[in-house]
């Protein structure tokens, strides 16, 4: 493996522990998250429409995307290691026998329709996605508990000390008065 090869596979592997994408292919819709930056403020921008193509390969792989706005067709190019795509979603499988569907450009209407697949290898994926996300899921909800357990301990500790110290206060002017007391006699 040369050098320039190796550094791609860094930068993948660095971009794939931050988010990983769902297994999909020409034929599928998909919803693509984007960041969007508008002067100082980024949000996230969904862009749905239907995979087209996927190309490339390593670092330089992308899927180009479809879809269809206010009557006209709209196709954008993203690539899979880009850090501007958040997250893959997948809308639906398509059923399709080829890898590229750029005839879907001359068609409108019902033509440019793809059948839903509804076989079992589309089954297993749609299950695997769907348990991956319910994984995804219960992590961040564990971690919002423990995240919650931490402040609630903390709080718990912060108020005991100031329990402990309000009682230390207390006592110490007990004792002042019963100097002040003991003074005036």
């Amino acid at each position: 493996m040369n050098i320039i090869q190796q550094l791609e596979a860094e930068q993948a592997a660095k971009i794939s522990a931050k988010r990983t994408l769902p297994e999909f292919s020409a034929g599928d819709t998909v919803r693509v998250n984007v960041r969007v930056t508008e002067g100082t403020r980024t949000r996230i921008q969904a862009y749905e429409g239907v995979c087209i193509a996927r190309s490339g390969g390593g670092i330089n792989e992308s899927f180009t995307v479809r879809k269809i706005s206010y009557g006209e067709g709209v196709e954008r190019v993203f690539p899979v290691f880009s850090p501007m795509v958040e997250g893959v979603e997948i809308v639906r499988r398509g059923k399709v026998r080829r890898a590229k569907l750029y005839y879907l450009r001359d068609r409108r209407g019902k033509s440019a329709r793809i059948v839903e697949d509804t076989g079992t290898r589309a089954r297993k994926l749609n299950d695997a996605e769907r348990a991956a996300v319910a994984e995804e899921k219960a992590r961040i909800e564990a971690e919002k508990v423990a995240a919650a357990q931490a402040l609630a301990a903390e709080k718990a500790a912060a108020d005991a000390a100031a329990a402990e110290a309000a009682a230390a206060k207390a006592a110490e002017e007990a004792a002042a008065a019963k100097a002040a007391e003991a003074s005036a006699e």
